[in-house]
């Protein structure tokens, strides 16, 4: 994929965030410690992406003690500076900033990032649903790690789904040990342990076993309860 058809890409995966009206009438938020010589740098050459980092990071840290009008103006910023990055690692950096952020700017670009053409930076998307939690992670991590092509990602969102600890992650969990990828399996065992607070050892029969009827006296936790949970 060429540069106009990355970009391209990213646009219409990202038309998410702007269909929610999220990017317009944002506030300019500007360092106000820049050296004189950072701003002719910048002048010149624009802006490195360690100093774009920098910059997102220190008004974040700023705004975060600020109003809910300033958090909300902020992460509007945000979304609009993350459909104009072309640089992946910047764009993990934004993510990273917005999944601290209780808004619906900052939720628009945690799912729109979930799409990105990056393998890096769906990743990190994953990481940030992991960091927000609640029954909406579980959803998009589930759906992240059935429709990914790369197997990183997979991996990361079985992790991450495990990180978080809810039971109903448990089918799709379960599903992942039948997956010919051992990666898949080992990494959905792991993410097991996590949620049940047990410790079966390795051996992926023994966790089919207990996800097909965990502790024999749950039923919210078996695996048809859980189907009928997500679908």
């Amino acid at each position: 994929m060429d540069l106009k058809d990355a970009s391209a890409s990213r646009r219409v995966v990202w038309a998410v965030v702007a269909c929610l009206g999220l990017t317009g009438g944002c506030t300019s938020w500007q360092r106000l410690t820049a050296s004189p010589k950072t701003i002719a740098e910048q002048k010149k050459y624009g802006p490195t992406a360690d100093q774009r980092l920098e910059e997102i990071t220190a008004d974040a840290s700023r705004v975060k003690a600020g109003s809910s009008a300033e958090q909300d103006a902020f992460t509007r910023l945000l979304a609009e500076r993350i459909l104009a990055e072309h640089d992946p690692r910047v764009r993990c950096g934004i993510l990273d900033v917005a999944a601290d952020f209780d808004t619906a700017a900052a939720a628009a670009i945690c799912r729109g990032a979930l799409e990105d053409p990056d393998d890096r930076v769906r990743m990190a998307a994953c990481s940030a649903w992991r960091k927000r939690g609640g029954s909406e992670a579980v959803e998009l991590l589930a759906a992240r790690y059935r429709a990914d092509s790369e197997i990183d990602v997979r991996l990361r969102a079985l992790r991450e789904l495990g990180e978080l600890g809810d039971k109903s992650a448990v089918p799709v969990l379960a599903r992942a040990l039948e997956d010919p990828d051992p990666a898949v399996q080992y990494r959905a065992v792991g993410a097991l342990k996590h949620v049940s607070g047990r410790d079966l050892g390795d051996d992926v029969n023994k966790w089919r076993e207990w996800a097909a009827d965990p502790d024999g006296s749950s039923a919210e936790w078996t695996i048809a309860e859980g189907f009928r949970q997500l679908f």
